[in-house]
């Protein structure tokens, strides 16, 4: 073959080429993942799906927003300014009921346990949560801390209306906390790590009281999306789950790495902090629940046991089927 007609060859191949290129670059949706808190390292679980390209093997172009607490999230996810969310599965359950404008579902299991805990100061002598009562605590609007301390209250005999809540922006908290200003602040254990490592810079040491320890059994953190995404574009949905279930395996066999892509997208948040998160949050994500249920489904019993849970905190009515607040559809291997 001549070389001028491999050149033709060429040229033709590539001009067919083109529209191919054209049309796969155009068919990524463009969504917004809002996280529910400040993106420390136990968020590396959703980042690694940027850099590896999980997203975009589903046909998404997706950008992940930081977050201002569960409440924020739901509220922007049920406005459509972001199409899919983190949020704890109390407060899903607690504003659909509550407000005709937080129209959202979970979809995808993230914490199959609960991680909250509030955070104190070992100089502060609080160990348990009586200790509380006329005590400046931290919060942040429709956080699932506060949802479920009544709970604890009933089961722990003490009076959570004598508590000062002081609302509070969440990447202050901690610093509030450290100099003073608060004499408690809720937090995921997956931030123990990282702030203690601050409070130990001023003398000082950061200690958690988990809600687990004190009664609370329940699904925590939870990917959702409006009941208006799910009906228009269920398809996406099934895309969003099965690129974050990846995302989630890939963080759990690599850690390492998952740490220094966080790091990538925010440098403000060193390796060995982020890593220290993770590997706290990934006991979270998979554990004995997530082996017997197994990952992203949830469990009708489980699911029922949550929400009487939120019922009794919230009062709500006890005898609404907890299947409203979720979507199963789009659990792995899910037909439909």
């Amino acid at each position: 073959m001549e070389r001028r007609d491999i050149h033709r060859r060429g040229l033709l191949g590539a001009a067919l080429a083109a529209p191919l290129i054209g049309r796969a670059a155009w068919a990524q949706e463009r969504v917004t993942l809002q996280l529910d808190w400040i993106p420390t390292g136990e968020y590396a679980i959703y980042y690694n799906g940027l850099n590896n390209g999980f997203f975009r093997e589903q046909g998404l172009e997706v950008t992940i927003n930081r977050g201002q607490g569960s409440g924020d999230t739901i509220r922007r996810v049920a406005a459509g300014t972001a199409q899919f969310g983190v949020a704890d599965i109390a407060t899903v359950m607690t504003a659909r009921q509550r407000s005709a404008d937080s129209r959202v579902k979970s979809v995808l299991p993230v914490y199959t346990k609960p991680p909250h805990s509030l955070f104190v100061l070992r100089s502060s002598g609080i160990t348990s949560f009586r200790q509380l009562e006329g005590k400046r605590v931290g919060t942040t609007p429709g956080n699932s801390h506060q949802i479920y301390l009544p709970l604890l209250a009933a089961a722990n005999n003490f009076d959570p209306s004598r508590i000062t809540w002081v609302t509070t922006d969440p990447g202050a908290m901690g610093a509030m906390l450290i100099n003073g200003q608060l004499d408690a602040a809720p937090f995921f254990q997956t931030h123990q790590y990282f702030q203690n490592k601050q409070a130990q810079r001023f003398g000082r040491e950061i200690v958690a009281i988990p809600y687990a320890n004190f009664g609370l059994d329940a699904y925590a953190s939870t990917i959702i999306a409006s009941d208006t995404m799910i009906e228009r574009s269920p398809d996406m949905v099934r895309k969003m789950n099965a690129a974050l279930q990846k995302s989630f395996l890939w963080a759990r066999d690599n850690p390492e790495a998952a740490a220094r892509i966080h790091n990538g997208h925010h440098p403000q948040i060193d390796v060995d902090d982020a890593l220290g998160s993770l590997r706290i949050g990934l006991t979270f994500v998979f554990n004995d629940i997530t082996t017997r249920d197994g990952l992203g489904r949830f469990s009708p019993q489980r699911l029922r046991q949550t929400y009487d849970l939120v019922a009794r905190t919230q009062q709500l009515d006890p005898n609404i089927d907890p299947g409203e607040f979720v979507d199963t559809r789009f659990a792995p291997g899910s037909a439909s």
